[in-house]
């Protein structure tokens, strides 16, 4: 199996790490790119600037609370671009609100995680992922 190229968005350094520690600990041969914003989110996936070299993501993480450009206007860009729409997005975050969660639905989101603040479950939670997003599910082929 290839490993596969996750984009993680996220604002929040303490979540980084521990989301990076969380792969780590579970020895994810996976590559993980981290964005700070929606607005670097965008250019990371229209290759603009200091990301003109980035490879495209095959699965995105994504918190809903960012700055400049949120999460929910992030994953509408994703889901209405024909280039970008097959990539699973994978919500994970700290609101567990049901808006939230209806409206990323709504957007089509491919799954929707609320982030554990206990460090051995936030490490459950990332192994479910690899389980399923990396392991099991079949992710789709880009073209060349």
């Amino acid at each position: 199996m290839e490993p596969i190229r996750i984009l993680l968005v996220e604002d929040n350094e303490g979540d980084v790490v521990l989301t990076l520690e969380a792969f780590e600990s579970i020895r994810l041969a996976n590559s993980v790119k981290v964005v700070n914003d929606g607005e670097e989110a965008i250019q990371y996936l229209n290759k603009e600037g200091s990301f003109a070299d980035v490879e495209e993501p095959d699965m995105i993480l994504l918190d809903i609370n960012l700055p400049k450009i949120d999460g929910k206007q992030v994953l509408h860009y994703i889901k209405t671009h024909e280039r970008f729409k097959v990539i699973p997005v994978v919500i994970l975050t700290s609101s567990s609100a049901e808006r939230d969660i209806n409206e990323t639905y709504s957007k089509h989101a491919n799954c929707y995680i609320t982030k554990p603040v206990d460090f051995s479950k936030f490490i459950t939670v990332i192994k479910s992922i690899e389980t399923f997003w990396i392991n099991i599910v079949q992710l789709p082929v880009k073209p060349i």
